[in-house]
Order: structure tokens, then sequence, then C-alpha cells
């Protein structure tokens, strides 16, 4: 079903469904502006020599209040909440980011969330890679962060509460597949950041 883009206050409706309106479109939802976000930790209890900490990694927020809670979303029964954050090819990782500040903002732990990227990968993907693939998905496992993934292994993810797609590039298979392996380990939440006719255009090939 397509969607109508919707601005990124991040929500998790208590109500239920709703009923979708007659164009079967979701309502938008007005863009909070982000606050400064924290430096990023270093991680402990790492064997060998210390590294640099990863960019743009997470912190849970103590003390940064909480989303007002907006409009529910129409959903399927037995699956997420479905948001559209419109964004181009290269404002959609921005646009992700700032859905996960939000997420963090609104109480959620960073273990909760995974993030998807269909074109260039996160910068926190590429520099815990550097340190090899066993390292990397031991942070996955581990699931005490964010965790950074790209669509061509983001089946190897587990399911999460929330997951985030930023749609930065890639052929639209790419885009398929991120969108099916998402919708798949969302639990409660699925957040997709990027162009939405292209979107749209992948949802109703069948996604």
């Amino acid at each position: 079903m397509p969607l109508i883009p919707e601005e990124p206050q991040i929500h998790e409706s208590a109500q239920g469904p709703r009923a979708t309106p007659a164009s079967g479109r979701i309502a938008p939802t007005p863009r909070p502006v982000p606050g400064p976000r924290p430096a990023a930790p270093s991680r402990p209890g790492r064997p060998g020599p210390p590294r640099p900490a990863p960019p743009a990694q997470r912190t849970s927020r103590d003390a940064a209040p909480a989303a007002k809670p907006g409009p529910s979303v129409p959903h399927a029964a037995d699956g997420p909440q479905i948001q559209l954050i419109p964004a181009s090819v290269e404002g959609a990782l921005d646009a992700a980011e700032e859905a996960v500040d939000l997420l963090l903002d609104s109480g959620r732990a960073p273990g909760d969330v995974l993030v998807i990227t269909t074109g260039e990968q996160h910068p926190w993907a590429t520099h815990e890679l550097s340190f090899g693939e066993a390292s990397y998905w031991a942070q996955h496992d581990a699931g005490d962060d964010v965790f950074y993934t790209d669509a061509q292994v983001a089946d190897r993810a587990k399911a999460r509460p929330v997951v985030v797609v930023a749609v930065n590039g890639g052929p639209e298979s790419v885009t398929a597949t991120a969108l099916k392996a998402a919708h798949a380990r969302a639990g409660a939440l699925l957040i997709v950041c990027g162009d939405p006719q292209r979107i749209n255009s992948v949802l109703g090939a069948g996604v």
C-alpha cells in the first residue's frame, strides 16, 4: 500500500490500528528540530589496543525530554507501524540520524534500534568493519547499541523493536531487499527515510 510522507515525529501508538483514510495514505506529522548530539563514547571491555570512538554512535540521554506523542499511524494488526520521512538520496542518512535521535530522546534504548542503509554504509559500520566482521557482528549480538548495517547483509540481523531504513542510494532491487528485511525485523515501528516516489514505486511492486 503506498505511503504518504511523514515528518520525523517518532511515536508508537497504544491505541491500535486506525481506519485508513479513503486514499489509503498516512497523514503527515510535523517535524521537530533535533537538539545537539552527544560526543561518541568509547566502547569498554574490548580486547587489544584502545580504539577511537566510532562515528555517530549513540548513548541513552537520561536528561533529554520525552517527545510529545502524535497521532497513531494506521498499520496491520500483526505488523509494525510504518512511517515515511521524505528525504533526498543525499539527505536520507541524515534523516535517519534525526529519527534515531528522536527515538532515543523519547526513551528508546539504543539496543532497540536497527538502521539499514541501501547505498553507502553508515560511517559507524565502516569504522567497526575495519576491525573485522567478527567484532562487528559480536556488537550486533550483544544488542547494547544502535546497530548499523547494509541492505545486502541485513538478513543476518536479528529482529529489534524499531528498524530505520535510509534509502541513500543503490538500485531499486536493493531498496526492495532492505524494505523486506526491515519489515520482517521491526517489532513495533518501521521508519523509512527517502524519496517518497521511489519508495512507493517499490511498495507498488509488491514489497
